[in-house]
């Protein structure tokens, strides 16, 4: 078990970790024509907005309450139910995701309640779900924020005395809890596995159906385009099994367990050899199927990718830097191909560093990573976008992974998961070594063969030059 560092600053310096409102927003923009509304200031709103914006490249669906000077400290409820109001009438969301803000958390805005007036007073719009989650920024961190929305979502949405449906009902459905720590790429992985199992998955939230990057007909639209349908969600119940990804969700799944009453399987992550075989080896139990040729033979490629690269990553010094759940999955998955992790920083604390391969795991920012990084002289960086600056001055390669990843196209979109993901994880690492590694050049001597010791050769640079 690392020895867990406490924050020993009074400041951030070059922070590491996104808000829990921007975790919350996320997590609604994985579900299908809604829109999140922040509690809290326009500036709450648009910087959390330009993250996702740049991270993902697409137009992102996002509202605010608009809190200012005066609502701030007489009242803003209004603000939140006129809000409510003018979304339900122009753009008519199936859900509204009501994150709040450090603002309106110090305020001490009671959102259920006000969601209760605002249906009292709108009855006309009962058909929209208004989910309002509890997010300060002042706490917690993106992961955080995306799991205490994902337990909203289930809370208000699969209400309380459900039980299980009847076995008659119980399909060949795959309910999945997806954490903040996969990539619509990820998510898209995972899918196609599960339904090579003959295994029907409904995701929650699918951010691999909303924010993939795929072109619409239309110029824009209000609400999000894709995603988990309310439906489905109400839906959960008639699942055969549900399958948890990220420890930062477990709490969600106690709380869906106890609604719906399936079994759950859960993992830390699906990152690495050992963490697939599990994963897939649980499908084959919940398909009562055997495991597809293909996914053995992309098992086989991942082993022969890291006979490959062990020469690259046996004994390589690395330096991590990102939130709890995905942490773990990438120390873990790089300590079992050969790596050591000499720095690691978490943006906030979690049961799951527990399980981090590494001596200590520090809770701060990217001025922690860097110091640590030179201090253990690290050869690789795995971080997010805004740990470029301290791989420059580190000198050594940057592998991006996390939120945001700002200055690499694609970014947001790739396959970590699987024995495909690990191998290119593998492929990508062992090229950043490669080409960060400078051989000491052989030496050449400056005089030709035959001539005096004394006598500095005439010819032409280059020429006649013999090895010394």
């Amino acid at each position: 078990m690392p020895e867990i560092l406490k924050r020993a600053k009074p400041l951030a310096v070059n922070p590491l970790k996104a808000s829990q409102p921007i975790g919350a927003a996320l997590a609604f923009l994985g579900l299908r024509r809604a829109i999140p509304m922040l509690h809290g200031s326009q500036g709450c709103t648009a910087f959390g907005k330009v993250f996702l914006v740049r991270h993902f490249r697409e137009p992102i669906p996002l509202q605010t309450t608009a809190m200012d000077q005066v609502s701030s400290i007489m009242s803003a409820d209004e603000n939140v139910i006129e809000g409510l109001r003018v979304l339900c009438e122009k753009s008519r969301p199936e859900i509204i995701g009501l994150p709040t803000t450090g603002l309106s958390e110090t305020q001490g805005c009671d959102m259920p309640r006000l969601v209760r007036e605002f249906r009292s007073r709108y009855p006309e719009f009962a058909s929209t779900a208004v989910v309002p989650v509890s997010t300060p920024d002042y706490s917690g961190c993106l992961e955080s924020g995306f799991a205490l929305a994902v337990e909203a979502i289930i809370d208000t949405l699969l209400p309380a005395g459900l039980g299980p449906a009847p076995a008659a009902v119980r399909s060949r459905q795959v309910n999945v809890l997806a954490s903040s720590m996969l990539t619509p790429g990820d998510i898209e992985a995972i899918k196609e596995w599960i339904e090579a199992f003959g295994l029907q998955p409904v995701v929650l939230p699918d951010l691999g159906d909303s924010l993939d990057g795929h072109l619409i007909d239309q110029e824009s639209t209000p609400l999000t385009l894709g995603g988990t349908p309310k439906a489905a969600i109400a839906a959960l119940g008639e699942a055969t099994a549900t399958i948890v990804i990220g420890r930062s969700l477990y709490k969600a799944a106690d709380l869906l367990r106890a609604r719906i009453g399936v079994p759950d399987f859960r993992f830390d992550h699906l990152l690495g050899l050992d963490a697939c075989d599990a994963f897939i080896l649980t499908l084959a139990e919940i398909s009562g199927q055997p495991v597809p040729a293909a996914i053995e033979r992309q098992r086989a490629q991942l082993q022969d990718a890291m006979v490959d690269t062990h020469f690259m990553t046996g004994f390589l010094r690395i330096g991590i830097a990102a939130d709890p759940d995905l942490l773990v999955a990438l120390g873990q998955f790089l300590t079992a191909v050969g790596g050591e992790i000499v720095a690691a920083v978490a943006s906030t604390r979690a049961e799951v560093l527990a399980d981090l391969p590494s001596a200590c795991v520090r809770i701060g920012d990217l001025e922690d990573l860097e110091r640590a990084a030179l201090a253990q002289r690290a050869q690789l960086i795995v971080a997010n976008s805004h740990a470029v600056p301290s791989a420059q001055r580190l000198q050594v390669p940057l592998l991006r992974a996390g939120f945001p990843q700002y200055d690499w196209v694609g970014g947001y979109a790739r396959t970590w998961v699987g024995y495909r993901g690990a191998r290119q994880a593998l492929f990508d690492i062992a090229n950043l070594f490669l080409g960060s590694h400078h051989d000491i050049p052989v030496h050449r001597s400056i005089y030709r063969v035959g001539d005096d010791v004394d006598a500095p050769a005439r010819a032409p640079s280059g020429a006649g030059l013999a090895h010394h």
